[in-house]
């Protein structure tokens, strides 16, 4: 296959194309999902997939990768091949994604003098030995090698973010000297400023947005007359942030109009075709004037469900697509088998004070500092000092705060202090020799913005009446092995406790699990992080596919941070509940 951009157009083997693409994100799918995915693309029109790289789950630590599971992009690329997809790869180094950090991987934040997304040595020198390693993955599968990658991005968005120019062409002639050879690109908001900003030469210039086609191509056209019209993420829904007031969506009719309007003009690709799940602790956030972290479902209101599930918007841009392509399209594949597990008692616990030392080894700091700081960059970590005299009514303040902290004195929770509050304080009482814990949450990096470098943890002064007080124990808490926990029947006196159960399965298909007695904090099943829950929603429900459950026994642990409303139950439903 060869692609290439000739006179304004898209050509691949020699004949003009309309790339009909659907984003579809490796990392928040399970392989054993992606082949449905495509099929149910080819079903609907599409010739392409898009996906980002998370540099972040790729390397976790530095110098150490992943490609395993659901981190294979190599077999990701070659299925679609297998299901006759063109490939668009946008490795970042920065994704944004509501993803956490943007895909930035947290360690770049231990060193003060990093400066992200700009030509800084030290920021260059971490994401090249990234793109070193990204591109020896990418590299033996594009067209010109004689695979399906035919476009792969340079920056992403950058246009929001700032100016460094010089920043932007180092990353495409990095690209070039790894042996990219396919049209490279960038993508932008639609304003004059924001291509000025965000554009390079020599890099194909594409736009993001989700309606008003013509309206949003007027900058495009003046500054780029003779390129090729696409737009990069035509947005069909939007993320949902923990406290909103409904799930985000969009109507599937509205989003139709846009799609028939933009390939009238060019190409398209469609975000998201599926949005999956934000497992574990990798949703983002967005940091503006307030805090707003993501939930763990990134169902987006998309083509398919997180789930993968066809939808209506699926069936009406379907209709659409069937006008631009001259070939009938395949039927459309069954949705996956869906299974109910009923209710669940969790009757095991284990308190966290006891928990804690078989968690984490303490780390003696003269006063709290960040998370990052003490090695950690996910999850909890916990502060405790012991109180050298009595406090009546006494304020806790904290300068900085990423981004809920729980106070306990001895094992009783005495308050709350979240980022969002409108004062980082609470008055408590103590007397001597009592043991203060702060058990900070961080619920996601900003993933946009100029809020990113925003520290986890107690990231200022921690103040007790104005005064530093001196001597304290840290607990780095990233909760990726609860195997050393040890569980009974009886009832820690706290509220923040490890809940842990069994069920049976007979057949292991996708179920969602209900937290209905729950308030706050994260579902392990046989190990694997399923991702956050919290009261408030609008997120109900998590998502459980098929691939982490096992024919008979299956483990479920729940860590809740706040109390339980009830009985320690659960319920394994075949919906899911986004409200």
């Amino acid at each position: 296959m060869t692609f290439e951009i000739k006179n304004g157009n898209f050509v691949k083997d020699g004949k003009e194309i309309k790339l009909i693409s659907g984003a579809v994100h490796y990392f928040r799918n399970m392989p054993d999902t992606w082949r449905d995915i495509f099929k149910k693309m080819r079903a609907m029109g599409c010739n392409c997939v898009e996906t980002y790289c998370a540099w972040n789950m790729h390397e976790k630590q530095p110098e150490v990768y992943d490609f395993k599971d659901n981190l294979d992009i190599a077999t990701f690329l070659k299925t679609a091949d297998e299901e006759g997809l063109m490939a668009i790869v946008r490795p970042g180094p920065y994704i944004c994604s509501e993803w956490e950090f943007g895909g930035l991987p947290w360690w770049l934040q231990t060193d003060e003098s990093l400066e992200i997304r700009c030509m800084n040595k030290a920021y260059i020198k971490h994401f090249d030995r990234y793109l070193d390693r990204m591109c020896d993955e990418i590299r033996p599968l594009l067209c010109t090698n004689g695979g399906n990658v035919i476009m792969v991005q340079c920056e992403n968005e950058y246009g929001y973010y700032g100016d460094d120019k010089e920043y932007l062409a180092y990353l495409r002639d990095g690209f070039i000297r790894r042996g990219i050879d396919v049209p490279l690109f960038t993508s932008d908001g639609t304003s004059e400023d924001d291509l000025l900003d965000g554009t390079v030469e020599g890099c194909l210039a594409t736009l993001n947005f989700g309606s008003r086609v013509e309206e949003n191509f007027v900058a495009h056209d003046k500054l780029f007359p003779d390129m090729p019209k696409m737009c990069m993420e035509m947005w069909n829904g939007w993320f949902d942030a923990w406290g909103d007031d409904r799930h985000h969506t969009t109507s599937a009719e509205d989003y139709a109009k846009v799609v028939d309007d933009m390939l009238k003009r060019g190409s398209l690709n469609m975000y998201m075709f599926i949005g999956g799940t934000n497992f574990g602790f990798t949703s983002g956030a967005n940091h503006y004037e307030k805090f707003l972290p993501d939930v763990t479902s990134y169902d987006y209101d998309a083509m398919l469900t997180e789930c993968g599930d066809v939808t209506a918007k699926y069936y009406a841009v379907r209709d659409v697509i069937k006008k631009y392509v001259d070939e009938p399209l395949p039927d459309v594949p069954a949705n996956r088998e869906k299974k109910v597990y009923g209710k669940v008692t969790l009757p095991e616990c284990a308190g966290f004070f006891e928990s804690l030392p078989k968690l984490s080894a303490p780390i003696h700091s003269d006063v709290p500092k960040c998370m990052e700081l003490y090695g950690t960059g996910y999850g909890y970590i916990a502060y405790q000092t012991v109180l050298n005299r009595n406090y009546n009514d006494t304020e806790l303040e904290f300068a900085e705060l990423g981004d809920r902290a729980q106070v306990y004195i001895n094992k009783d929770l005495v308050g709350i202090v979240y980022v969002n509050d409108d004062e980082l304080k609470l008055k408590f009482s103590a007397k001597k020799g009592d043991v203060m814990t702060i058990l900070c949450e961080n619920m996601g990096r900003a993933n946009f913005g100029a809020k990113m470098m925003r520290k986890k943890g107690i990231a200022g002064r921690c103040l007790l009446d104005d005064r530093i007080h001196f001597n304290w124990n840290v607990y780095p808490l990233p909760m990726n092995n609860l195997q050393k926990l040890e569980f009974s029947a009886e009832i820690p006196a706290e509220k923040s406790v490890f809940y842990r159960g069994y069920f049976n399965v007979d057949e292991a298909k996708d179920t969602f699990l209900k937290t209905d007695n729950f308030t706050k904090g994260f579902v392990t099943v046989n190990g694997f992080n399923i991702g956050r829950y919290w009261e408030i929603g609008p997120q109900k429900t998590l998502y459980i596919p098929a691939s982490l459950l096992k024919e008979g026994e299956n483990e479920i642990v729940i860590f809740e941070s706040d109390g339980i409303k009830g009985a320690p139950e659960i319920e394994f439903c075949d919906v899911p509940v986004l409200e």
